[in-house]
């Protein structure tokens, strides 16, 4: 990785105006034979400088050229950035001209990797730079910046630390095994190990909730036919993205979109009415209703208030209880009853509107919101979103377990520093302290080119 290599930094296709980077040693001197301008190699780091790119005595582009100097960079090294007109042929002759003078087509995600492996930052940090990227609200954003920033990585090196004071001190029993010393007490091990688990507890138990934030919280809209699910899922989006029809069985498979409130990406399902059929394609849409719901984070069961008895409502909703799952009681078409009964009046889980006038749909939303529970995110406590570092967290807690289980049962010294040493390695997978030119290109490959 001595090389320079060069990629469009934008996203493609026609704009104002694109971004082409260079990393590498030659970054500036490559830049500086094709423009004309002020002498680049003499120039200082983070100024800016206008002038035109040449191929030979053709202008191809008026441009702005960005200098970053050896560690004063993204990647650490020598870099560039030239910001010229966001034309594709434009582009394509610039980085084409750069590749003919000597830089490399850069490899999906290859400049953050170098910022890894040049110590810009740990490789959780480096992952959080593609969730950035990737974030499309509020908390994914908050989520993805706290992770860049260190957040995961400080909880990490913590514990780390911990266990390698007392895995020197196996170790150095180890040294010292004929001599029958002891310089670890076992007792103080264990509750460091019990300290240590609380927090991978956290952690781990915090997945869940990270990967809400990543990828949506599911809610999944349930009822019977003719409830108006679809009607719902149409106000709740504010477009006409469902059928909506006085047929029963309208909707035959799910539905799904998603939109923000509260910062927070919400993915609403619509599903199959729930009822007995002999309609073969409904059948399987009321199963995959069925099993929407078990996948959700949130049930909303929508009815006519209209037409739905309430001994029905309180089955239903017994139903939901036994799920053990967070869900709303919506009753539908509130503008066709003179009043609603006391007993869904005086339940916490109950709202009433009018999807078709989109009354009361705003009041949903906020119900959606608490009864989601994004806003405990809003602490700004540490939470996991990558898989990856979830399952180095669990095999970290499973060796730790062993090592437990080894002093419980007087295992010799040597087994002992070998389950604490897979401890660590897990931990050390998650920064990069342990790595492997595999699980670096597998990470590094999901980025982006030119990120």
């Amino acid at each position: 990785m001595n090389d320079t290599i060069v990629a469009l930094a934008t996203p493609p296709g026609v704009g104002a105006i694109a971004v082409i980077r260079l990393s590498g040693a030659e970054s500036i001197a490559l830049t500086a034979s094709c423009f004309d301008g002020k002498d680049l190699l003499t120039q200082k780091s983070h100024t800016i400088h206008f002038g035109n790119i040449l191929d030979g005595e053709e202008i191809v582009d008026e441009v702005l050229v960005s200098l970053f100097l050896n560690q004063r960079s993204f990647t650490k090294e020598e870099s560039v950035e030239i910001s010229c007109h966001g034309s594709q042929y434009i582009i394509n002759r610039i980085i084409q001209l750069l590749i003919r003078k000597g830089a490399r087509l850069a490899n999906p995600g290859e400049f953050t990797q170098r910022a890894y492996l040049n110590g810009r930052f740990d490789l959780a940090q480096a992952e959080a730079v593609a969730d950035l990227i990737a974030s499309e609200n509020e908390s994914s954003h908050a989520a993805a910046l706290n992770q860049m920033r260190g957040g995961i990585s400080k909880e990490i090196k913590a514990l780390r630390e911990k266990l390698v004071h007392f895995a020197s001190m196996i170790e150095l029993e180890l040294d010292f095994s004929e001599e029958d010393v002891e310089f670890a007490s076992r007792d103080e091990l264990k509750e460091l190990i019990k300290g240590i688990d609380k927090v991978l507890v956290k952690l781990i138990d915090s997945f869940q909730l990270g990967n809400v934030i990543k990828n949506g919280v599911p809610v999944v809209i349930v009822g019977k036919p003719n409830a108006g699910k679809s009607t719902l899922l149409n106000a709740l989006l504010e477009e006409e993205k469902a059928i909506v029809s006085d047929i029963a069985g309208t909707t035959r498979d799910t539905i799904e979109d998603e939109i923000n409130i509260g910062g927070v990406k919400f993915r609403f399902i619509d599903t199959a009415g729930l009822r007995e059929t002999t309609d073969q394609i409904e059948a399987i849409g009321v199963e995959r209703a069925n099993q929407k719901m078990k996948e959700s984070s949130l049930i909303m069961y929508l009815f006519d208030l209209s037409t739905e008895g309430l001994n029905v409502i309180l089955a239903q909703e017994q139903q939901l209880i036994e799920m053990d799952k967070p869900y709303i009681l919506v009753g539908n078409k509130r503008d066709k009853v003179e009043s609603e009964p006391a007993a869904l009046l005086e339940n916490e889980h109950y709202i009433s509107i009018a999807a078709k006038q989109e009354t009361g749909v705003a009041a949903l939303k906020d119900m959606i919101f608490a009864k989601s529970q994004m806003d405990n995110f809003k602490t700004g406590n540490v939470v996991v979103t990558n898989a990856r570092h979830h399952q180095s967290l669990v095999n970290t807690q499973n060796a730790l377990h062993d090592v437990v289980r080894g002093i419980d049962n007087q295992i010799t010294n040597d087994f002992l520093a070998q389950d604490i040493r897979h401890s660590l390695y897990y931990l050390g997978e998650i920064t990069g302290e342990i790595s492997t030119d595999d699980l670096l290109d597998n990470i590094f490959s999901k980025f982006c080119i030119g990120k």
